[in-house]
């Protein structure tokens, strides 16, 4: 089993170049990001172009899993991808334009997924998808039957090699010579938040809204 306070893997993929001071070593930080981002960008080469597709997904200690329609062109097993999770938590104003920025939390998971063909675990797969993006109605919808099951397409992408960037705080020219412009300068915080379940016209009156969507209304995306 992977061991979730351990380092994280250091391949040519995940060295970073470039601002390494913000980069996360240890796998809590991946778990961070997973756990407050919503949205995925799975990249993947298609008839020999790249194709950038944002999808949903949810993970375990092991696995990001990825679903989609069978059909579909862009979740290929036996391919090398890369998955991209960003959280962005807000601006960051300069005194130049040159030193803006944003603070953000991001990953970036590479490797090779397989198509998940085992029932139990694609039952798995989609418990923790469902669960990660509304909590609580997997155990109140309707689960899937044999047939959508043999319809969805789900794909298994081991969380083995992956980076992890992050960056807050306000901007770094407050000691530089454009101190002296006197031009304010700060953070500018970004904070999503769900609003009140809007029922479906098409519901018997009265049919109650669940307690775990009431319970979302007005929290933080971000979980964590």
């Amino acid at each position: 089993m992977t061991d979730v306070d351990g380092p994280l893997s250091a391949t040519p993929r995940t060295r970073l170049r470039r601002m390494k001071e913000k980069g996360r070593p240890d796998r809590a930080a991946l778990f961070h990001v997973l756990r407050a981002g919503f949205v995925c960008h799975l990249g993947v080469l298609v008839d020999g172009a790249p194709m950038v597709v944002p999808t949903v997904y949810g993970f375990d200690e092991r696995h990001l899993y990825l679903h989609g329609s069978v059909a579909s062109r862009s979740l290929r097993a036996d391919a090398e991808v890369c998955v991209t999770v960003t959280v962005v938590d807000g601006l960051v104003l300069a005194r130049s334009v040159f030193e803006h920025g944003i603070n953000y939390r991001s990953a970036m998971i590479y490797g090779r997924p397989r198509w998940v063909t085992d029932d139990d675990e694609k039952l798995h797969g989609l418990r923790v998808l469902t669960e990660h993006v509304a909590p609580g109605q997997w155990e109140y919808a309707r689960l899937p039957n044999r047939k959508e099951l043999a319809a969805t397409a789900l794909l298994a992408l081991p969380l083995t090699e992956a980076s992890v960037k992050t960056r807050s705080g306000p901007p770094d020219d407050g000691d530089s010579p454009d101190a002296a412009l006197g031009h304010w300068a700060g953070e500018l915080p970004l904070v999503a938040r769900w609003q009140e379940p809007v029922p479906d016209p098409a519901l018997p009156a009265p049919t109650p809204t669940p307690a775990h969507v009431a319970a979302r209304a007005g929290a933080r995306v971000d979980q964590t």
